[in-house]
């Protein structure tokens, strides 16, 4: 190689590097213009729901990732305070008190604590409820009679009650509710109840497979968040039209209440942007949202009722559950024990 050209190639090789250099910090820049980017493990449309409606009341621009409560929990705590999350929002609590106990959220902004009752939300106020579900039994009419039904969800582990239900547990959903029954009867009594179910519950894969067993008949009854049975009522009552729902009130571990989480990371750089995200959504507007769409799920701040397809969540008779205090990873130890996971 002649040394004019060897120069024009050294030349060459440079100027690639800038523009690939340049090239990096304007996706960089892009990034960091993208406005708020929260992990998302909520149902999706709900949460496009609440990004339209404050985007458009704030101009603020709203980013997201989709996936699951555990899913998102566990790469959050990966990602440590690398993390370019700025908020994160759950289905259940468990995935929203794991990272808690990781350290990785900021204190959330006493204005939106004040639109929260105590019962909704955590005492540490390091993240907050954004909406609620009901455990339910949805059981088959033609097969059950409500003299029947179960007086408790502990009653499932009975030798009496072997093929007759079923339930999701490789869900989040389910095994939130696996967590408040550790809470509030114990290891050896949850674990009692696992084993029970190893033995005597058909697994499906979800919460809508688990209903549509139960309305075709395959079931009597199955566990299921009650959300999922109210949608399709709405709709074509194709998984519906043959159940009823069942509530197990009186603080019985099978009336626990689910809390979605919201929570503002302790490492994002929008702290601002993001504490007025959690609180348009724990405020009237963002509450109606629940209130007036198709989500069927609880409000649980600033006051705003249910949808009046529901019972109201002061009737349901739930547990007094902390949130902070569902442990997943005991919950997971425990199912895997069983041979449930």
């Amino acid at each position: 190689m002649s040394p004019r050209r060897n120069r024009w190639s050294r030349i060459t090789a440079v100027l690639a590097t800038v523009a690939l250099a340049a090239g990096l910090t304007a996706c960089s820049s892009s990034e960091e213009d993208d406005g708020l980017l929260i992990y998302n493990a909520q149902h999706e449309s709900l949460t496009k729901e609440w990004i339209d409606a404050f985007t458009k009341e704030t101009g603020i621009k709203v980013t997201y990732r989709q996936g699951g409560d555990t899913e998102l929990g566990n790469q959050l705590i990966a990602e440590g305070s690398s993390s370019p999350a700025d908020v994160f929002l759950t289905e259940n609590s468990p995935a929203m008190a794991a990272v808690e106990k990781a350290g990785l959220f900021a204190d959330v902004d006493q204005a939106t604590i004040a639109q929260v009752p105590a019962q909704f939300r955590p005492a540490t106020s390091k993240w907050t409820g954004v909406a609620a579900r009901t455990t339910v039994f949805a059981y088959n009419k033609t097969k059950l009679t409500e003299a029947q039904l179960p007086k408790s969800i502990m009653d499932l582990e009975q030798p009496e009650w072997k093929g007759r239900w079923g339930a999701p547990p490789v869900k989040p959903d389910f095994q939130a509710i696996v967590a408040a029954m550790l809470e509030l009867t114990g290891e050896p009594a949850t674990s009692a109840w696992l084993a029970g179910m190893k033995s005597g519950a058909e697994i499906y894969s979800d919460n809508i497979a688990t209903l549509r067993a139960v309305n075709d008949g395959q079931v009597e009854g199955g566990i299921i968040y009650h959300y999922y049975w109210f949608r399709d009522q709405a709709e074509t009552k194709e998984i519906s039209g043959n159940t009823a729902l069942h509530y197990f009130r009186n603080e019985d571990p099978g009336a626990f209440v689910s809390i979605s989480g919201g929570g503002i990371l302790e490492s994002s750089k929008k702290k601002d942007d993001a504490q007025k995200f959690l609180t348009f959504v724990t405020s009237k507007a963002g509450q109606e949202v629940l209130e007036n769409g198709t989500s069927f799920e609880y409000p649980v701040a600033s006051g705003v009722p249910a949808n009046p397809a529901l019972v109201p969540l002061d009737q349901l008779q739930a547990p007094a559950v902390n949130p902070s205090n569902l442990d997943s990873q005991k919950v997971t130890d425990l199912m895997t024990k069983a041979g449930l996971l």
